[in-house]
């Protein structure tokens, strides 16, 4: 049971410390709304979430009153559409239209954003799938609150380099697309590897098959509450450094599992996961740099970083899983670039390099996150970068992503203006080196030799 003494406990977090719930998301299923006639999808689809969705920015908004506690978004995922329109979208602008849909139906709800308008390719694509990746610079350039992911490989599969190589091609046509916007369409677009089921942080949520006709999933974030809790620590040994930051994530948790309860409660929809990510924001003080800077570091980037984040990741993850019976999506620390001011900063001072984020990504939760690059950066490359990042995930056994801004008509030196949440960032440099000859050849990456375990 959590009581009320554990949620007046956090009071000096969420007032002083940047403590918050990031996320309600609520999964649909839209399995039972597949229709070969594409009106008619689309006409079952926002039906479903509007029906399903209506109370939930309401519920949120009661549950913040009620507690104290800050809920700074509502969200809904859905499942991938490449597979909802596959009987229905003949080309790639019938997809489209159910982007548009679910846009509107988000709308009409008043979440945040709606994520989803996603295709699951880690060994090979149907047409259906090429259709919708093929869809999604239109669709990301002529919505609001839709967000876009592309699972390309997996431990037990391998890497599908077909599916890699034309996410390049459309993640630089996302980025023509919304041009006029710092290229901001691809701020709403993820490549994964090891994409999980149940990851309520946009723009990667999507509802997987095996989930329930409607699920409550919490994400819960709190850097500034860990940094906090690390002053008191400064000089001691790495024994009392690990117990602080698992003790400080077991009350965030906690927060995230009340929250959870709460919604599922009220909305009568049986509760998921709660997610821990330390998921940064441009606020002051809402760091996962500054973290790893209180831990021992000059600046994010020098020699130590990846080891201070592989110990940040682990503890967050082991405070978190004895917080609640049900821990999942993604859970550790998040390193986008323009969602913190800590990583910006060390970008801007030359600490922090493309280079030295690829390995950090070998620990962290998710991936290459939230970084603008030169708008001439090509395709190619932007397959390259993708590649690299999905064979971290594969070999590792853990999901990796990417979310590159290719920032058109800016080059090393300028930046990029996304406002809200998504920041402002430094763009930063790319190898100049090619790769068109690899990322051309055809098939997929063979999954490595510990995938083997039946």
């Amino acid at each position: 049971m959590i009581n009320l003494y554990e949620v007046s406990e956090t009071n000096e977090m969420i007032a002083h410390e940047n403590l918050d719930v990031r996320t309600i998301t609520l999964g649909i299923s839209l399995l039972d709304c597949m229709d070969s006639d594409l009106d008619k999808l689309n006409k079952n689809v926002y039906e479903k979430i509007v029906m399903t969705a209506r109370d939930l920015v309401s519920t949120g908004q009661d549950i913040e009153r009620e507690f104290g506690i800050p809920i700074v978004n509502k969200r809904i995922s859905v499942t991938p559409v490449a597979l909802i329109g596959a009987a229905a979208c003949k080309c790639p602008d019938d997809y489209v239209t159910i982007a548009c849909t679910l846009d509107k139906a988000a709308k009409e709800v008043g979440v945040n954003f709606i994520g989803g308008y996603s295709a699951l390719v880690s060994k090979s694509m149907t047409k259906g799938d090429e259709n919708l990746i093929r869809s999604i610079p239109r669709a990301l350039s002529e919505t609001e609150r839709i967000c876009s992911s592309v699972n390309v490989g997996s431990t037990r599969t391998g890497i599908n380099m077909d599916a890699v190589r034309l996410c390049g091609e459309m993640v630089r046509a996302t980025a023509e697309a919304t041009a006029d916007r710092d290229s901001l369409g691809c701020a709403k677009l993820v490549i994964f590897c090891n994409a999980p089921d149940d990851n309520p942080f946009m723009a990667g949520a999507f509802l997987g098959v095996t989930e329930a006709d409607a699920v409550i999933n919490v994400g819960v974030s709190g850097p500034g509450v860990v940094k906090k809790a690390l002053e008191q620590v400064r000089g001691k040994g790495f024994e009392e450094l690990c117990e602080t930051i698992k003790k400080t994530a077991f009350k965030v948790t906690r927060v995230g599992q009340l929250v959870a309860g709460e919604a599922s409660k009220r909305l009568d929809i049986p509760f998921g996961i709660v997610d821990l990510s330390l998921a940064p924001t441009p606020a002051v003080g809402d760091s996962v740099a500054e973290i790893l800077q209180e831990i021992g570091l000059e600046r994010v980037g020098a020699p130590g970083t990846t080891a201070a984040l592989a110990l940040l990741n682990d503890q967050v993850k082991k405070g978190g899983v004895m917080a609640s019976s049900y821990v999942g999506g993604l859970s550790g620390a998040f390193i986008p670039v323009s969602e913190d001011q800590g990583m910006i900063d060390a970008v801007k001072l030359g600490a922090l390099t493309l280079e030295k984020l690829e390995a950090m990504t070998c620990v962290c939760s998710v991936g290459l996150d939230m970084i603008a690059i030169p708008g001439k950066t090509s395709a190619s490359t932007i397959s390259g970068i993708i590649a690299d990042e999905m064979a971290i995930g594969m070999v590792n056994q853990k999901t990796t992503a990417v979310r590159l801004i290719p920032v058109i008509g800016k080059d090393v030196g300028e930046t990029a203006e996304f406002g809200g949440l998504l920041g402002y960032a430094p763009i930063i440099p790319v190898n100049q080196f090619g790769c068109e000859t690899f990322v051309n050849r055809r098939g997929r990456i063979p999954a490595p030799i510990h995938s083997f375990k039946n």
